[in-house]
């Protein structure tokens, strides 16, 4: 491989939660007994250096000493058309159809302040990510959630028929689609894209597609951007993404949407200017011209391989050791969301006993209740190879 993503690299003291918050309280797991050392396996961001290109723009930028008003620059929005077309087959995307978000949550309260009433009803799927809970109810709405089914082959599914009753029973104009989804990992297939558009227009239902997994795809899985699907999906779906989840830049700040309605485009800018904080840093505009470049490409595809290669181990790991353990093996994020209700059942054990015994030995895994997983937890797998069989090593020595 060309870059590096097996060396271990010490984040504590250097701003990362993922480290810095264990044993805070919140919403943070446990700091681990003496003689453990932390493996950083809850929030969502990666212990990898990321690609060197963005440091070298950022600090290339700031070489020049004033730090004023900015306009993006061209190469900004040329680095997103560019990267949407190499990476998902996006033709035709111009720069009038982007715009800047602060983060992809902010997106997705412009987009339903744009469109809905306070008290209105937004669909979305259960398991869902726990920052949709948030910033939705924060902001005066109720969640109608419609639960996913796994198959015969253990896959996560939309039910169809629990969201169109869901819709028509709770008169629903808005549903927030994640794709790839979050916690369960589901690359949609196309089908699967296309029966959800065509229930959405058959009720009028305006469409939020949070993207930001896109570019982590798990094996020979295939993203397909929703708006791709048909000429209604692109013109009913405001799509979010960010360079943060692909290059480990949350810290940063910085995401974009995509919009091809004039309209909703229109709404949402005004909406996201009403605060007068939807502004970009000049400093995360040199950190996604640095992404998304030929090399950020050829990083992302390594790093892909690692992750792949990180989910198998740990899939295998839960089914051949961990029993009364399940496992949807993800097909995109980095993320594996593992039901434990069967082990739970079979040893008299809370959720909170399992997710304790996990920290106490420095598994600093999530709970996954918040994602509404009442008998789930939550693990990250962005870590070098080593660290996470270390972490199997001792979960099935000390935990299950």
């Amino acid at each position: 491989m060309k870059y590096d993503f097996e060396s271990l690299i010490e984040r504590k003291g250097h701003d990362a939660i993922a480290v810095d918050a264990l044993g805070a309280g919140g919403m943070a797991p446990g700091a681990p007994k003496e003689g453990f050392d932390a493996i950083p396996m809850w929030v969502a961001d990666m212990n990898f250096p990321t690609v060197p290109d963005i440091p070298e723009q950022i600090i290339k930028r700031t070489n020049h000493p004033a730090f004023g008003y900015f306009m993006p620059k061209d190469e900004y929005f040329d680095a997103i058309i560019n990267w949407q077309k190499v990476r998902n087959g996006v033709e035709g995307l111009t720069k009038d159809n982007i715009g800047y978000e602060n983060g992809v949550l902010g997106g997705v309260v412009s987009a339903a302040n744009a469109i809905l009433s306070r008290g209105d009803k937004i669909l979305l799927h259960s398991p869902t990510y726990v920052g949709f809970t948030g910033c939705l109810t924060n902001n005066g709405y109720d969640l109608i959630l419609s639960p996913m089914y796994k198959d015969e082959d253990g896959i996560w599914r939309m039910d169809f028929e629990d969201m169109e009753k869901k819709i028509v029973d709770n008169k629903i104009h808005l549903t927030v689609f994640c794709s790839p989804h979050n916690p369960c990992g589901r690359v949609w297939e196309r089908w699967e894209i296309e029966k959800a558009m065509e229930l959405f227009a058959k009720y009028d239902v305006y469409v939020i597609s949070d993207e930001i997994w896109s570019d982590l795809i798990i094996g020979d899985h295939k993203h397909i951007p929703t708006q791709s699907v048909s000429e209604d999906a692109k013109m009913r779906t405001m799509a979010f993404y960010a360079p943060s989840k692909t290059f480990n830049l949350a810290g940063l700040v910085g995401s974009y949407h995509i919009i091809y309605n004039s309209f909703l485009k229109d709404r949402i800018a005004k909406e996201s200017s009403l605060s007068h904080y939807n502004s970009m840093n000049v400093l995360s505009m040199y950190a996604l011209i640095g992404g998304y470049s030929e090399n950020g490409m050829i990083w992302v595809d390594e790093l892909k391989s690692v992750l792949t290669d990180n989910v198998n181990f740990a899939c295998d790991f839960i089914a051949e050791n961990f029993e009364g353990v399940t496992v949807s093996r993800p097909q995109g994020t980095y993320m594996l969301f593992v039901e434990c209700r069967d082990w739970l059942e079979a040893h008299g054990k809370t959720l909170d006993e399992l997710l304790k015994a996990c920290w106490d030995v420095g598994c600093a895994v999530q709970d996954g209740r918040g994602f509404h997983g009442e008998t789930s937890i939550r693990m990250n797998l962005a870590l070098p190879t080593a660290r996470v069989k270390e972490a199997f090593r001792r979960m099935k020595e000390f935990v299950f």
